[in-house]
């Protein structure tokens, strides 16, 4: 079997040592023909608190893809690499839009609100196949169903090379397929270094501030310091087992700390200025 070039860019950044950058997205056409030529390495399509669509998953997955950079590139993989944040929080269990994400193509998911060792091995484990006891890397046991023709299709490659590239990294050194756990409230802080030493396969974490700030007392205060220190414990937690923290609310007056920080999943929102207006009110004296 040959050889595959790493498909997955934001285990590509990681893997070199280097932050990745990615967005949240609406799960629309229109909004993956806008994305896919940027500069994020990813991009998480947001089902969460959107309406879950699979036909509507489907549809910005497949404009992701630009045959002509695909040609120029030499990979068969997106430039950006599309990711799929799901309804359910980790305590509801439901596999299913996992499994739905992934067999559309997706190369990652992010599950929302994981609290317990319990719900992390679920998320790992429904991300990956089954295999035999006797097996490398059995745990955490795969309970994903087995159905990735449109995934195969997606990916440009064959089914067993699918099989091969389709398991969890790191925990697979060439699985493309990316678990990012969300951290986001005081459960899930207390039990983290237990989830990081108990489940092999967890990808990355991204802290959700706006569920963590509502339970601190300080509901979208990003910058308090009750909240930041919170955000610290998770970082420092994190980086005794070198998974990488994703922080999703960056722009540009507070990239600077967050790189100086140590986030290595990071997510600045596409900024829509309005320096052009604002200069063309002054030159006509209507500022």
């Amino acid at each position: 079997m040959a050889d595959i070039p790493r498909l997955n860019n934001v285990i590509r950044a990681f893997e070199s040592g280097k932050p990745a950058f990615a967005t949240f997205s609406p799960a629309t056409a229109d909004a993956a023909i806008a994305l896919h030529g940027s500069k994020y390495d990813g991009v998480v399509f947001e089902t969460e608190h959107n309406v879950w669509n699979g036909s509507n998953v489907r549809d910005a997955l497949q404009y992701m893809m630009n045959r002509g950079e695909i040609a120029r590139s030499g990979s068969v993989a997106p430039r950006v690499t599309p990711i799929v944040r799901i309804p359910p929080n980790g305590a509801e269990m439901n596999q299913h839009f996992a499994k739905q994400a992934l067999d559309l193509g997706a190369y990652g998911i992010v599950w929302p609100h994981v609290g317990t060792v319990e719900q992390a091995y679920n998320a790992v484990s429904a991300c990956r196949y089954p295999r035999m006891k006797d097996k490398p890397l059995y745990e955490p046991f795969g309970q994903r169903g087995d159905g990735p023709t449109s995934a195969v299709r997606y990916w440009g490659i064959t089914q067993q090379e699918y099989y091969e590239r389709a398991d969890v990294w790191p925990l697979a050194p060439k699985g493309e397929i990316l678990v990012i756990l969300m951290i986001e409230d005081l459960e899930g802080i207390a039990n983290l270094r237990d989830m990081l030493k108990n489940v092999p396969g967890i990808g990355a974490l991204l802290i959700g501030e706006g569920d963590l700030s509502q339970e601190l007392g300080f509901p979208r205060q990003y910058e308090h310091p009750v909240v930041l220190d919170h955000m610290r414990q998770i970082r420092e937690i994190a980086k005794e087992f070198n998974v990488p923290v994703g922080h999703p609310h960056v722009d540009s007056k507070n990239i600077a700390r967050v790189v100086e920080e140590g986030y290595r999943f990071i997510m600045p929102a596409p900024e829509r200025t309005y320096k052009a207006l604002e200069t063309g009110l002054e030159l006509t004296g209507r500022k």
